[in-house]
């Protein structure tokens, strides 16, 4: 009894390797799963279902094929693919869930989010974030064509690795892009819970916020993998290596 829980894992194909990996952790480990989460930034970029990209197709089929098997896939949208719709879902056969989602885990009500929402000492990035998830842009932005789409996310992410190396030259990068202290106990108490799971970070670890209550934050994928496993009996956040 067994639920799995990975983000970030930015698939491209610079990184061939890790797509393989999370190949590998789907037809393996997945398979005797209950359940498995993946809370945002499958892709590093999802400019609209549309997209025939070679990483798109393959998780695609390695998802159905872990659905088919029996184990439910769930995901929730990350601030790189927000845009990830209803039909690339479908292909997969995983379910769309609402960020923030509570779910219960054994017996334990743990809320489950990408974790971007936790960050709102950064201002700028919040503002950004209420414009691209407003539907009339989404609509406005996938009515362009692909090529003019997957520009605009080339920009964007350029312009994302600029404001980084700024913050960092200016000491700030560590407290701007981590959760606000403040904002993470106002969700416990919004949504009544006492164990919260989320990635966005990059930060992986197991918190202990007071009152009984449990962060955990899910790693990253750029040079290895990063699986939560929840159980009846507690939590493990794991490392996992490519080949």
């Amino acid at each position: 009894m067994t639920t799995l829980f990975v983000s970030d894992l930015h698939l491209d194909p610079e990184r061939p390797e890790i797509t393989a990996l999370f190949g590998r952790f789907l037809d393996d480990e997945a398979r005797h799963a209950d359940a498995l989460y993946i809370l945002g930034d499958l892709f590093e970029a999802w400019v609209g279902d549309d997209d025939p990209s070679d990483a798109g197709a393959f998780v695609a089929d390695r998802l159905r094929a872990l659905v088919v098997s029996g184990v439910p896939a769930y995901f929730i949208r990350g601030n790189r693919d927000f845009l990830l719709g209803e039909a690339y879902a479908a292909r997969c056969g995983m379910t769309l869930l609402e960020d923030p989602t509570v779910v219960d885990l054994y017996g334990t009500p743990t809320l489950l989010l990408h974790g971007d929402l936790l960050c709102t000492d950064d201002t700028a990035y919040q503002q950004f974030r209420a414009q691209t998830r407003n539907p009339q842009w989404q609509a406005q932005f996938l009515a362009q064509p692909l090529a003019a789409r997957l520009a605009f996310a080339a920009q964007a992410r350029a312009a994302s690795q600029a404001r980084y190396g700024e913050l960092l030259a200016q000491g700030m990068a560590e407290t701007i892009g981590d959760v606000a202290p403040a904002t993470v106990q106002a969700f416990f108490e919004r949504y009544g819970v006492r164990r919260m799971i989320h990635g966005h970070t990059h930060r992986p670890a197991i918190h202990h916020a007071g009152h009984g209550r449990t962060r955990i934050v899910l790693g990253d994928w750029y040079t290895q993998g990063s699986v939560l496993r929840v159980s009846p009996d507690g939590c493990i956040l794991a490392a996992l290596t490519p080949a």
